[in-house]
């Protein structure tokens, strides 16, 4: 799996390229510009682009802006971004054009070597992989509550997939059974309105209708 990696820290960007070379990741370039990344995500096509928010050459938002280019142009290059901290106008930006392929994590979990090692190959999949943390501040940060319908549980088993768990993975985390968690899946869409289609990813739609409310 090829990554670009773009980071203006250098100690930083050492760091999670060290972690995704030991992992089995093949790190084809690391840069420290948001316009060098768009440039070298063109030429060097990769699976995924780790990229931070805030870098040159404005020092602002420019990582965000050029991954939101770089999903516009070449919307098969999964985008996993770090922040220093949680912003909701960044994560919901990010999600504009859809969940797929696409993760937003604090930095602080690169540290959690198998957490940051699965958002990547997550997103990487075409999937997605957003913070704990991210998902919580959103929860709670909301007045109203768009998703009233949905019981406890279904509450929680949304939860999970907004951070990009597979209904395997949210079964084990919650100590339920496979089938329980289907289940769940199956009543949150039909309250959320994402009937099968063939063509809608609902698991998608239904985490964007999470986050937006």
């Amino acid at each position: 799996m090829r990554v670009v990696i773009a980071e203006d820290s250098v100690l930083v960007r050492e760091g999670i390229a060290r972690v995704l070379v030991n992992a089995g990741f093949d790190v084809v370039a690391e840069v420290g510009d948001a316009e060098e990344l768009v440039t070298t995500v063109r030429e060097a096509r990769p699976d995924v682009a780790v990229v931070d928010i805030r870098m040159p050459p404005g020092g602002a938002d420019d990582g965000l802006v050029a991954a939101q280019q770089i999903r516009a142009e070449m919307p098969g290059v999964g985008i996993l971004v770090l922040s220093q901290y949680v912003d909701e106008h960044y994560v919901m930006r990010l999600l504009d054009d859809g969940a797929e392929g696409v993760g937003y994590l604090l930095k602080d979990r690169v540290g959690e070597v198998s957490r940051f090692v699965d958002a990547v190959t997550r997103v990487a999949d075409g999937g997605s992989a957003l913070d704990p943390e991210v998902v919580s501040h959103m929860v709670g940060s909301r007045s109203d509550d768009p998703l009233a319908e949905l019981t406890p549980r279904e509450r929680e088993v949304l939860e999970q997939m907004a951070e990009g768990f597979s209904n395997r993975a949210i079964a084990s985390t919650l100590d339920v059974s496979e089938r329980a968690v289907e289940y769940h899946v199956t009543s949150i869409f039909g309250k959320l309105g994402l009937p099968a289609t063939g063509n809608e990813h609902r698991r998608v739609l239904a985490v964007l209708a999470y986050l937006r409310g």
